[in-house]
């Protein structure tokens, strides 16, 4: 079967010019038939960045967006998500108390959500931790992530989560608390069974299944770019090689992929995706 040419977006990469391959990887992407990434800030540590006050996490956010730049200039197309990583609590109670770290946290939420309102972003990016944690840095995560919510709810955006494995459920109803859409509430690294919103890993091999559902969802690699975990979680070529795959296979439609790549990430995002 010839399969007709689509948009391909890959929900959650990170390109790291610093730690890793940089605008090589994301040719690898284009080369592959990707089209169109979610660019998705790193953790304050991977570039250098230590953080004792919200504003710090601007060094982040401004470096994530002129990453978004040079990948514009190879020709695909780039959706910054800008945030705080659920993780950066355990890293900043190294140096100073948990209910601090929280409040930083939260400050640079707030940073984030400015750039969305100054559309440079089109959505925030938070969440909780996804290992094991004392029950006192459990509700604080929650609270930054409650947080995230309100703040994606003033500025009438997606919320991206990265959590523990698993559903997730308790978190629709912490996001209408606040009046967030949880249809918005984008689990990342998802597993079918969450109420929330999923972005699936490219080889997940519930993907077939999800179409014959008519699931709503997208695709992500994860591909954290650093040289030091070469390919992890999986390459910047996997969502278009996957999807192609699929497609070949008969295992997907073309109706099922533009599900996926357009009109999924246009509902969730707000977003306009097209070749």
């Amino acid at each position: 079967m010839k399969i007709p040419k689509i948009p391909v977006l890959d929900d959650h990469i990170h390109i790291d010019p610093r730690n890793g391959r940089g605008m090589e990887a994301v040719k690898d992407f284009k080369r592959a038939g990707g089209t169109h990434i979610c660019l998705v800030s790193k953790p304050s540590w991977s570039l250098g960045v230590n953080p004792t006050r919200g504003e710090d996490f601007r060094a982040v956010f401004d470096e994530t967006l002129k990453i978004a730049d040079d990948i514009r200039d190879i020709g695909v197309e780039v959706f910054p998500i800008l945030g705080v990583h659920p993780a950066e609590i355990t890293v900043l109670s190294e140096r100073m108390d948990p209910d601090e770290a929280a409040v930083i946290m939260k400050d640079g939420l707030r940073v984030a959500a400015g750039y969305v309102y100054e559309g440079k972003a089109i959505a925030i990016k938070s969440g909780r931790p996804h290992y094991e944690v004392n029950p006192e840095v459990l509700k604080l995560s929650n609270e930054v992530l409650i947080s995230a919510f309100e703040l994606g709810s003033d500025c009438s955006c997606a919320v991206q989560v990265h959590a523990e494995t698993g559903p997730c459920s308790d978190m629709v109803l912490m996001a209408e608390k606040v009046g967030m859409n949880p249809d918005r509430v984008v689990k990342h690294f998802a597993t079918p069974d969450t109420p929330l919103s999923i972005s699936i890993l490219a080889k997940h091999e519930a993907i077939p299944d999800l179409c014959r559902q008519s699931r709503w969802f997208t695709m992500e690699s994860d591909y954290m770019d650093e040289n030091s975990r070469p390919g992890a979680v999986i390459g910047p070529k996997s969502v278009p090689r996957f999807t192609n795959r699929l497609l070949e296979a008969g295992l997907i439609t073309p109706e099922d992929a533009n599900r996926i790549h357009v009109s999924t990430p246009e509902e969730v995002y707000g977003i306009e995706i097209s070749l």
